[in-house]
């Protein structure tokens, strides 16, 4: 809990730092200043899972929703199975999201069904980094899973500046035709159309009841610029907090930024504390 309402960080990255690639560690040194996520891995760069939650629960948080990445043109491979120790340790906190590559993964379906089974609560693309469209009916299948089985689809919709990105794929408007087959599917939009689309990701989100935004890796201060051109305590509503850990200043900083910007900008507080983990709680089904 943070002043009284629940926390939930949706968008954590904690990886075994062998499995990285350099510009990760840089991105994550020159954007996590303020605070010292290197004292929860071990000398061999892997996470302990003790100081993780101890780390999160000084920072109020509920729960955090970790990512696993496939991506080796980018960012690297950090399999799954790297986090299963850290949910194992305390499954009350952390959660996890899967992650399929199409070019990686065949058929696609199979293993979104795999790490489903091993516990995931929705599938995190990341077509900027992997590659690839969210339009391509390569994927359709995974999407066929996740609406049987009513788990999220987390969509990278952001600017990268990793080597490796095809930002072009980064455009919420390519997911259009997937939301239009496959009716009911959630699908949260990680970043919220960050650099170049986020009258899209908004638009979008206001269009589609099953559309949220999610916040990680937007400066709290920022956002009533970034959506200026909508009723921002109406879209506020379908807001997910997260912050792209490690990549930010601190959790707990980025959870009070967002609720005082809220409220100076007219939010009420109902909504602020759905933004702040009501949301992600229905979204993800957690407890």
């Amino acid at each position: 809990m943070i002043d009284g309402h629940l926390l939930v960080d949706a968008h954590v990255h904690a990886p075994r730092l062998p499995t990285l690639a350099p510009a990760w560690l840089r991105w994550a040194h020159e954007f996590g200043h303020g605070h010292d996520w290197p004292a929860v891995y071990d000398a061999e760069g892997t996470v302990v899972p003790e100081l993780l939650d101890a780390h999160f629960a000084a920072q109020g948080v509920d729960h955090a929703v970790l990512l696993c990445e496939y991506s080796p043109k980018a960012t690297g491979i950090q399999p799954v199975e790297d986090l299963l120790p850290i949910v194992k340790h305390n499954p009350a906190r952390f959660r996890f999201l899967a992650n399929v590559n199409p070019h990686l993964h065949y058929p696609v379906d199979v293993e979104v069904e795999r790490q489903a089974e091993l516990g995931a609560v929705g599938l995190k693309l990341h077509p900027v980094h992997a590659g690839f469209s969210c339009a391509d009916p390569m994927l359709y299948p995974a999407y066929a899973v996740c609406r049987e089985r009513g788990l999220p689809v987390v969509v990278h919709c952001g600017t990268s500046t990793f080597p490796g990105s095809t930002n072009a794929f980064a455009d919420p408007t390519l997911l259009d035709p997937v939301l239009r087959d496959f009716p009911g599917l959630t699908v949260v939009l990680a970043h919220g159309g960050r650099g170049w689309w986020y009258d899209a990701a908004a638009s979008m989100a206001m269009l589609h009841p099953g559309v949220w935004i999610e916040l990680s890796g937007l400066p709290p201060k920022k956002l009533p610029e970034y959506y200026r051109r909508f009723d921002f305590r109406r879209l506020a509503r379908k807001f997910v907090f997260a912050t792209d850990w490690p990549g930010m200043p601190g959790t707990a900083a980025n959870a009070r930024a967002f609720a005082e910007t809220a409220r100076a900008a007219g939010v009420d507080d109902e909504t602020v504390r759905g933004v702040l983990g009501g949301n992600a709680v229905r979204v993800y089904g957690l407890d």
